[in-house]
């Protein structure tokens, strides 16, 4: 049988021990480092007719305004598009369509097309994702 004290010395030590390990892996980040943020929905709104379905190829990207918002699209497959705010959440600068990514021209940042999640640059918020579909032969977006 063990004393009060041994049990208590050993809650003490691996608590030490798992309290240093989260310090240390918060530290391997660094401040450069974006730690990954579920991106925000906007609500409500009314769903809107945006694109015919041949104006945005499967891999593609492309932006767009409606109702005096300002998206991204990509068309990830034949079923799915992706709809994201062209604002930067790091300053509000208006992100553009790049081959591969979007980007931030203002400080660098960069955003995933599908995920809209921050991958590089100042910006650590993800983009707002819009809700967006495919209807036939059209894409929908709910803004």
């Amino acid at each position: 049988m063990t004393s009060p004290c041994c049990d208590r010395h050993r809650f003490l030590h691996a608590s030490a021990l798992t309290v240093g390990s989260a310090g240390l892996l918060s530290a391997c980040g660094g401040p450069g480092t974006p730690e990954p943020a579920a991106p925000s929905l906007a609500e409500g709104g009314s769903w809107v007719e945006l694109l015919d379905l041949e104006d945005l190829e499967v891999g593609a990207s492309s932006a767009e305004e409606v109702q005096e918002t300002q998206l991204l699209l990509h068309r990830s497959d034949e079923s799915t598009v992706h709809a994201f705010s062209a604002v930067c959440t790091h300053q509000g600068c208006a992100v553009g369509t790049e081959p591969d990514r979007f980007a931030c021209p203002c400080h660098g940042s960069i955003f995933n097309r599908e995920t809209g999640a921050a991958e590089a640059g100042p910006a650590r918020e993800p983009l707002t994702r819009y809700p967006a579909e495919i209807r036939g032969e059209a894409i929908w977006v709910q803004v």
